[in-house]
């Protein structure tokens, strides 16, 4: 599947990009939110499944809106625990180390800080899980999922349609680094998808992307490295990324990945 093969339905705030498979569709939501959260659903035989949920109570309403008449089986909430306004009568599975990334550690501090920026229209209650779940394969509304479990949640293999979620990409935008180490691990991760040949890589702030944006991000991640390197601190090594790539968004992960690689 072509990652700009789909159906656009444009919504009031956000639009859904729909990818049909046959059998399987996946509807790729774009909130259009302020920290541009992608939320996916994946439908089968009038079920559904979501990885993820929106965490701003007007896509929350409108997601749901959306969603009349489709059977939601379960929602995966790996890396965005807030929002649990959305669906709250509806199953949700995490991993033990994802719960705990959302209700106390670096995922609650991140809605916490989301709280303080954005305020009353930013849903901070965190979802409740009901089904925790382990590393291997788990079906959801007859649609089978491999859960590989990561330092902060879990990334999804979604094999019917070739397709894999992580937490972020972006192949033209600056991600959040924490350091040479984090890199290279992002980068193994990166040759994995491209050895296995996914057709779509999902993540929780971008459109679906390919495996030529793999390499993209791969090649981008070896030069943070190299800049990092040839920099004595972290003002300089902002202002040499940014010359590196004047077009790149997420000035806001930037920040944070000097931050990292010279704390």
């Amino acid at each position: 599947m072509n990652k700009n093969t789909f159906t656009t339905v444009k919504l009031a705030k956000g639009e859904m990009n729909i990818y049909d498979f046959g059998g399987i569709k996946l509807h790729a939501y774009k909130t259009n939110d302020f920290i541009d959260d992608e939320v996916f659903i994946i439908e089968k035989n009038g079920k559904a499944v979501i990885i993820e949920s929106p965490c701003f109570f007007d896509n929350i309403k409108e997601l749901t809106e959306y969603l009349n008449g489709v059977e939601v089986k379960g929602v995966l909430i790996a890396y965005h625990g807030a929002g649990a306004a959305f669906l709250p009568n509806v199953p949700k599975y995490a991993t033990q180390n994802a719960r705990d990334y959302s209700e106390n550690g670096g995922g609650k501090a991140l809605v916490d800080n989301f709280t303080s920026t954005f305020g009353e229209i930013f849903d901070s209650s965190i979802h409740k899980i009901t089904n925790v779940i382990g590393e291997g394969k788990v079906t959801i509304g007859g649609i089978d999922f491999e859960i590989k479990q990561t330092a902060e949640a879990f990334d999804i293999v979604i094999s019917e349609i070739n397709a894999v979620y992580t937490h972020m990409l972006g192949h033209d935008c600056h991600s959040i680094v924490a350091g040479a180490g984090h890199a290279d691990g992002i980068i193994a991760e990166l040759h994995s998808y491209i050895e296995k040949g996914y057709d779509l890589i999902l993540t929780s702030h971008y459109t679906p992307e390919d495996l030529k944006d793999a390499q993209t991000k791969i090649d981008y991640l070896e030069n943070l490295k190299k800049i990092a390197a040839n920099c004595a601190d972290a003002d300089t090594f902002k202002t040499e990324v940014q010359k590196e790539y004047p077009a790149y968004s997420g000035q806001n992960y930037l920040e944070m990945t000097a931050g990292f690689f010279f704390a």
